[in-house]
Protein backbone atom coordinates (compact mmCIF):
# COMPACT_ATOMS: atom_id res chain seq x y z
CA UNK A 1 0.00 0.00 0.00
CA UNK A 2 1.10 3.53 -0.79
CA UNK A 3 -0.07 6.11 0.82
CA UNK A 4 -3.06 3.94 2.35
CA UNK A 5 -3.90 2.95 -1.63
CA UNK A 6 -3.19 -0.48 -2.84
CA UNK A 7 -0.97 -0.44 -5.80
CA UNK A 8 -2.30 -0.74 -9.23
CA UNK A 9 -3.42 -3.63 -10.44
CA UNK A 10 -0.57 -3.55 -13.73
CA UNK A 11 2.12 -3.08 -11.10
CA UNK A 12 0.99 -6.30 -8.99
CA UNK A 13 1.23 -8.38 -12.21
CA UNK A 14 4.12 -6.72 -13.68
CA UNK A 15 6.06 -7.86 -9.48
CA UNK A 16 4.63 -11.41 -10.42
CA UNK A 17 5.57 -11.80 -13.81
CA UNK A 18 9.22 -10.41 -12.94
CA UNK A 19 9.08 -13.35 -9.93
CA UNK A 20 8.07 -16.03 -11.63
CA UNK A 21 10.44 -15.15 -14.62
CA UNK A 22 13.59 -15.50 -11.57
CA UNK A 23 11.87 -18.44 -10.02
CA UNK A 24 11.87 -20.34 -13.46
CA UNK A 25 15.65 -19.24 -14.47
CA UNK A 26 17.00 -20.97 -11.01
CA UNK A 27 14.67 -23.63 -11.43
CA UNK A 28 16.18 -24.29 -14.72
CA UNK A 29 19.63 -23.63 -13.41
CA UNK A 30 19.38 -26.61 -10.61
CA UNK A 31 17.95 -29.10 -13.18
CA UNK A 32 21.30 -29.11 -15.16
CA UNK A 33 23.51 -31.48 -13.68
CA UNK A 34 26.38 -30.95 -15.94
CA UNK A 35 27.47 -30.33 -19.20
CA UNK A 36 28.48 -33.86 -21.77
CA UNK A 37 29.58 -34.31 -25.11
CA UNK A 38 29.23 -37.72 -26.55
CA UNK A 39 31.65 -38.39 -29.48
CA UNK A 40 30.57 -41.40 -31.62
CA UNK A 41 31.59 -42.64 -34.97
CA UNK A 42 27.97 -43.25 -35.48
CA UNK A 43 25.77 -40.32 -35.61
CA UNK A 44 22.62 -41.88 -34.68
CA UNK A 45 23.53 -43.49 -32.01
CA UNK A 46 25.33 -40.26 -30.36
CA UNK A 47 22.30 -38.38 -31.50
CA UNK A 48 20.54 -40.56 -29.51
CA UNK A 49 22.32 -40.89 -26.46
CA UNK A 50 22.19 -36.91 -26.01
CA UNK A 51 18.93 -36.49 -26.56
CA UNK A 52 18.09 -39.26 -23.66
CA UNK A 53 20.78 -37.23 -21.06
CA UNK A 54 19.48 -34.27 -21.77
CA UNK A 55 15.84 -35.79 -20.77
CA UNK A 56 17.90 -36.82 -17.39
CA UNK A 57 18.76 -33.30 -17.12
CA UNK A 58 22.39 -32.99 -18.51
CA UNK A 59 23.13 -30.38 -20.86
CA UNK A 60 24.16 -32.54 -23.74
CA UNK A 61 25.75 -32.58 -27.09
CA UNK A 62 26.79 -35.17 -29.32
CA UNK A 63 29.35 -34.88 -32.75
CA UNK A 64 31.22 -38.04 -34.52
CA UNK A 65 34.65 -36.09 -33.71
CA UNK A 66 36.17 -34.58 -31.34
CA UNK A 67 35.85 -30.53 -30.83
CA UNK A 68 36.97 -28.16 -28.42
CA UNK A 69 35.50 -28.83 -25.03
CA UNK A 70 33.79 -26.45 -22.98
CA UNK A 71 35.18 -25.71 -19.18
CA UNK A 72 33.91 -28.62 -16.65
CA UNK A 73 32.30 -30.76 -19.69
CA UNK A 74 32.80 -34.44 -19.80
CA UNK A 75 33.71 -36.36 -22.14
CA UNK A 76 31.66 -39.64 -23.64
CA UNK A 77 34.15 -40.93 -26.05
CA UNK A 78 33.48 -43.57 -28.34
CA UNK A 79 36.88 -45.64 -28.25
CA UNK A 80 36.73 -47.03 -32.15
CA UNK A 81 37.32 -43.16 -32.99
CA UNK A 82 41.39 -43.48 -30.59
CA UNK A 83 42.72 -44.34 -34.36
CA UNK A 84 41.78 -40.87 -35.87
CA UNK A 85 42.89 -38.79 -33.44
CA UNK A 86 46.19 -36.83 -33.85
CA UNK A 87 49.21 -36.32 -30.88
CA UNK A 88 47.24 -32.73 -29.98
CA UNK A 89 44.05 -34.15 -29.92
CA UNK A 90 44.74 -38.00 -28.16
CA UNK A 91 46.61 -35.60 -25.10
CA UNK A 92 43.32 -33.31 -25.22
CA UNK A 93 41.22 -36.74 -24.51
CA UNK A 94 43.37 -38.25 -22.35
CA UNK A 95 43.23 -34.82 -20.26
CA UNK A 96 39.51 -35.10 -20.17
CA UNK A 97 39.07 -38.34 -18.18
CA UNK A 98 36.92 -39.49 -20.52
CA UNK A 99 34.23 -42.25 -20.00
CA UNK A 100 35.31 -44.60 -22.91
CA UNK A 101 31.82 -46.44 -24.58
CA UNK A 102 32.80 -49.55 -27.02
CA UNK A 103 31.70 -52.55 -28.64
CA UNK A 104 35.18 -54.19 -27.38
CA UNK A 105 35.85 -56.55 -24.47
CA UNK A 106 39.32 -56.95 -25.45
CA UNK A 107 42.13 -56.57 -23.15
CA UNK A 108 43.98 -54.24 -25.74
CA UNK A 109 40.68 -52.21 -25.87
CA UNK A 110 40.88 -52.44 -21.85
CA UNK A 111 44.63 -50.79 -22.32
CA UNK A 112 43.96 -48.63 -24.42
CA UNK A 113 41.07 -46.78 -22.16
CA UNK A 114 43.99 -47.22 -19.50
CA UNK A 115 46.28 -45.23 -21.81
CA UNK A 116 43.30 -42.82 -22.61
CA UNK A 117 43.27 -42.48 -18.49
CA UNK A 118 39.39 -43.23 -18.58
CA UNK A 119 37.41 -43.18 -15.55
CA UNK A 120 34.82 -45.58 -16.57
CA UNK A 121 34.72 -48.05 -19.33
CA UNK A 122 31.15 -49.06 -20.52
CA UNK A 123 30.52 -51.78 -23.18
CA UNK A 124 27.88 -51.14 -25.47
CA UNK A 125 25.02 -51.43 -25.46
CA UNK A 126 24.74 -49.08 -22.55
CA UNK A 127 22.10 -48.18 -20.53
CA UNK A 128 21.19 -44.64 -19.76
CA UNK A 129 21.27 -44.90 -16.26
CA UNK A 130 24.32 -46.90 -16.49
CA UNK A 131 26.27 -43.96 -18.34
CA UNK A 132 24.17 -41.58 -16.36
CA UNK A 133 25.99 -43.34 -13.10
CA UNK A 134 29.35 -42.64 -14.89
CA UNK A 135 29.06 -38.89 -15.58
CA UNK A 136 27.51 -38.42 -12.42
CA UNK A 137 30.79 -39.93 -10.45
CA UNK A 138 32.80 -37.92 -13.28
CA UNK A 139 31.38 -35.18 -12.25
CA UNK A 140 31.99 -35.69 -7.92
CA UNK A 141 35.62 -36.45 -8.84
CA UNK A 142 35.80 -32.66 -9.88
Amino acid sequence: MVDGAAPPLERLLEDVREALTHLTEVEDASHLRGSVLVVDDDARLADITARGLRRMGFDADSAVSLRAMRPGEILVFDLSLVEALDGAAYKQVQATRPIVVTGATDPASRALAGALAASDYLVKPVELDELAAAINRRMAEK
